[in-house]
């Protein structure tokens, strides 16, 4: 069932792993999608390619995520394309981990630019432009509630930042029927942590379930946050992580 038929999305850091299942899952729902990248335009225009040619409509945007007009541009230059815009997924973001004497103020202000700030910018934007009844997802981490080792904790300190932020605003925008909530993955199997990685057992031992996400399980979440199932779900977290925080 094309549950968001006539919606028009936009999903950050859409070109691999869970945003690009994101983005693809949407579309396979009925909205019109356009997706950011930074560096990598291939892959962006593969996802692209792989929503048209399924008979979607789908936009590749190049948007840095450390500059606040690329951000902003970007959230603008969606909403010019479809007419409109219903939907936000805010999924960019960084990994950085090590101590902080390795990690030092450009790992603090690198990870909070991209993680916390272009969040809050790409919101900034959208707040005159989303649509009556529309929907907010933000990509968390389930290591914003539950740390199992060391060299994690800035990343986590980001990912937590978005908690508080969705709950603030879902007071902001509740008048005008608008959601946001935070969804909060686990490892997931993508280029970036395979399933099949070196550091994929370690990972599977502290899961109730001993399995990796899927991408199209976190956009299977993501679809139902933001379908017309969801309308009274507003400031509330997702954890999607095979039992890790249970």
């Amino acid at each position: 069932m094309a549950n968001l038929t006539g919606k028009r999305a936009l999903v950050t850091g859409g070109s691999r792993g869970i945003g690009a299942a994101i983005a693809r899952k949407l579309a396979a729902e009925g909205a019109q999608v356009a997706l950011t990248y930074a560096q990598s335009p291939d892959a962006a225009d593969a996802v692209v390619k792989s929503i048209t040619d399924a008979g979607g409509e789908a936009r590749a945007i190049r948007a840095d995520n450390r500059e606040d007009l690329s951000v902003t541009g970007a959230v603008e230059r969606a909403a010019e394309e479809f007419g409109g815009l219903d939907i936000l997924v805010c999924n960019a973001g960084v990994f950085e981990v090590g101590p902080l004497s390795e990690l030092g103020l450009q790992g603090y202000d690198n990870t909070m630019s991209v993680n916390v700030r272009a969040v809050y910018v790409a919101l900034l934007a959208a707040d005159r432009l989303l649509a009556e009844g529309g929907r907010v997802v933000l990509i968390g981490s389930n290591l914003a509630k539950h740390v199992p080792g060391p060299g994690i904790g800035l990343y986590a300190m980001s990912k937590a930042a978005l908690i508080g932020l969705a709950k603030g605003l879902s007071r902001d925008f509740g008048p005008r029927g608008i959601t946001i909530n935070v969804v909060h993955p686990g490892s997931t199997d993508t280029d970036m942590n395979p399933a099949d990685g070196d550091y994929a057992e370690p990972q599977r031992s502290i899961m109730s379930i001993p399995r990796f996400n899927d991408p199209a399980d976190v956009a299977s979440l993501v679809a139902w946050l933001t379908g017309p199932d969801a309308g009274t779900v507003t400031g509330s977290e997702f954890t999607i992580d095979s039992g890790v925080n249970a």
